[in-house]
C-alpha cells in the first residue's frame, strides 16, 4: 500500500510540473492557425532586444561568476582554516538573501549608491552595471557559499596548507593552485546556479533599468500572445541546462571523509 501511495505522489508531482510546460509549449508552436511551427522563436531569436538583452545579462552573469568566486573561496577557505567559530555567523549573512526580498536590496543600494552619496555609482550606466553585479552577487550568495562550502568538507584544508606551505608557497599560490582545483567542481556548481538567477531575475534590472533579459521577458509578455510562451520555453531550457550540468560536475564530487 506504500508504495501505492509513493508511486501516486510521485505520478503527481510528475504531472503538476510538467503538464503546464507541455501546454505552454504547445501554444507557443501555434502561431499559424491550423498546424505547428517554429515561427514564434524565429521571432523570438530575431528580435534585436533578445539578442542585445540576452547578451547582457550573460555577460552580467560571467562577472557576477567571478566576483563570487573571488569573494566566496577565500572566505570560506579561512574561515575553515582559521576561524571555524565564526562559521555559523557567517552562514547566517549568507542566509540573509533568502529572507530579505530583492526590491528592499535594491532600494537600499538607489538609497546609498546615488547621485548624491559618497560613492554615486548610480550616476553612470557603468557604475550602474557594477552596482547590478554586486546585487546580482548578493542574491547568489546562499547557493554559490554552500556550495564552496560543501566542497571544501570533502578535503582536508588543513593539511594540504601545511604541505603547500613547507615547499615555500603563499597564500596566493595555495588559494589558486591547491584549493581552487580541489573544490572546482562545487565551484562549478554554485557557479551554474548563479548563471540561472542572474537569466531570469527580474526586479533589480528594472528598477536600476538596465537592458536585461528579465525585464525584456515581463515586456513581451506585456504586448504579444505566443512568443512569450516561446520565450518562457527558453528560459525553462536555460535552466533545466544549468541544472543538468550540475548534476554532471556533482558526480565528479568527492565524498566527503568519514568522521574519526
Amino acid at each position: 500500500m506504500k508504495k501505492i501511495w509513493a508511486w501516486g505522489a510521485l505520478l503527481f508531482g510528475i504531472l503538476y510540473f510538467t503538464l503546464p510546460l507541455v501546454g505552454m509549449t504547445n501554444f507557443s508552436l501555434k502561431m499559424r492557425r491550423g498546424e505547428y511551427s517554429f515561427e514564434a522563436y524565429a521571432r523570438v531569436f530575431g528580435d534585436p532586444r533578445f539578442q542585445e538583452t540576452f547578451t547582457y545579462s550573460v555577460t552580467q552573469a560571467l562577472f557576477t561568476i567571478v566576483f563570487g568566486v573571488l569573494l566566496v573561496v577565500p572566505t570560506a577557505y579561512w574561515i575553515r582554516l582559521k576561524l571555524p567559530g565564526l562559521r555559523p555567523y557567517v552562514e547566517f549573512v549568507t542566509l540573509l538573501p533568502l529572507v530579505i526580498p530583492a526590491i528592499v536590496i535594491v532600494f537600499g543600494y538607489i538609497r546609498l549608491y546615488n547621485t548624491s552619496s559618497w560613492l554615486p555609482l548610480t550616476g553612470s550606466a557603468f557604475g550602474t552595471n557594477i552596482l547590478l553585479m554586486f546585487g546580482y552577487a548578493t542574491l547568489a550568495l546562499p547557493y554559490m557559499y554552500r556550495a564552496v562550502d560543501t566542497g571544501l568538507r570533502t578535503i582536508d584544508v588543513a593539511t594540504l596548507t601545511e604541505a603547500a606551505q613547507s615547499l615555500g608557497a603563499g597564500w596566493t599560490t595555495i588559494l589558486a593552485r591547491i584549493i581552487l582545483p580541489n573544490v572546482l567542481v562545487a565551484v562549478l556548481s554554485g557557479a551554474f546556479l548563479t548563471f540561472a538567477i542572474v537569466i531570469g531575475e527580474f526586479t533589480m534590472a528594472a528598477l536600476l533599468n538596465r537592458p536585461a533579459f528579465g525585464p525584456y521577458m515581463q515586456l513581451l509578455g506585456a504586448n504579444r500572445a505566443y512568443e512569450p510562451a516561446a520565450l518562457a520555453v527558453i528560459a525553462f531550457g536555460i535552466t533545466w541546462g544549468c541544472l543538468g550540468l550540475i548534476q554532471l560536475v556533482s558526480r565528479f564530487q568527492k565524498s566527503a571523509p568519514p568522521k574519526a
